[in-house]
């Protein structure tokens, strides 16, 4: 199999990251990254107009989309690979976890000027709700703007989250099967990770993964920029263990997150873990993927 620089999680500022889909294609060629995916949040935008950017010597595109799931056992980021883009159930899915986080923000903002008095001017909070996929970093950026926190990071952390909002999350399952029934692959992002803040390994991350595999999952981001060599193990281990795919993926967000893109842990003269091999394969094949 070629060997090729790989990155599958990658933002753009279409959901919470800082660089255009046109910005986004151009550092993938400078990285010299041959293989890439942009899952940006609950919209299936990107997947759409990138293809149309490149040209038969350019990097590949895979098609790509992330949900923020919750359920009774926790929270969970579903990654979507290789879908037709004009299916109804991702479509679907697409639309109502959008509906949600359109909620949240409002919810947010509301929790902010409740609990602390934090109050921002009609006109900030219209240009932030016309935003494509308004998320924590967007009303971070605007408390800092306005004096209400230090930095972004202490917005989010001091107040954004302490706001319980479960209910503007839809469940895994849902996810799963949007994805799945448009012809796609659903991957579990960054496991061992959660929702990005928790850190669940062990019997725990063991009976996680049992759990959406039941619902259809068909992949782990073993291969992740947040990893050391022990998670990346133990997440490889589970994934060999329960026959899944295998992903790898930086979660570059451009300036909202000090994460390279590229940066997913997959050595260069590593052998692909046979998980790896298979995705990239099945990939190549699959009808809706522009490989």
């Amino acid at each position: 199999m070629e060997r090729k620089s790989i990155d599958l999680h990658i933002h753009t500022a279409v959901s919470d990251g800082t660089d255009s889909p046109e910005k986004i294609v151009s550092r993938v060629k400078e990285a010299g990254i041959g293989l890439f995916s942009v899952t940006d949040h609950d919209t299936l935008k990107c997947s759409g107009i990138i293809p149309k950017m490149l040209k038969s010597e350019d990097p590949v595109f895979l098609s790509g989309v992330e949900f923020s799931c919750r359920d009774s056992g926790g929270k969970y980021h579903i990654l979507g690979y290789g879908y037709d883009t004009e299916a109804d159930a991702i479509r679907n899915v697409t639309e109502y976890s959008h509906r949600l986080r359109m909620k949240k923000a409002e919810a947010r903002l509301d929790y902010l000027k409740t609990r602390f008095g934090f109050d921002f001017p009609a006109e900030e909070i219209s240009a932030l709700l016309a935003l494509d996929n308004p998320g924590k970093p967007h009303i971070g950026n605007l408390m800092v703007k306005y004096g209400y926190a230090e930095n972004k990071e202490d917005a989010i952390r001091q107040y954004l989250d302490l706001a319980h909002l479960e209910k503007f999350n839809i469940r895994p399952e849902e996810a799963i099967r949007g994805i799945a029934e448009s012809g796609g692959v659903p991957v579990l992002a960054h496991p061992a990770f959660g929702d990005g803040e928790q850190l669940i390994t062990g019997g725990e991350m063991d009976e996680r993964v049992r759990r959406l595999i039941e619902f259809g999952l068909k992949g782990m981001e073993c291969f992740y920029s947040g990893f050391d060599a022990a998670l990346r193990g133990e997440m490889l281990f589970l994934a060999e263990r329960y026959g899944l795919y295998v992903t790898c993926g930086s979660d570059y967000h451009g300036g909202n997150k000090p994460v390279k893109l590229g940066d997913t842990g997959l050595d260069a003269d590593r052998e692909y873990p046979d998980g790896l091999r298979r995705f990239l394969e099945d990939m190549k094949e699959h009808e809706h993927t522009a490989i």
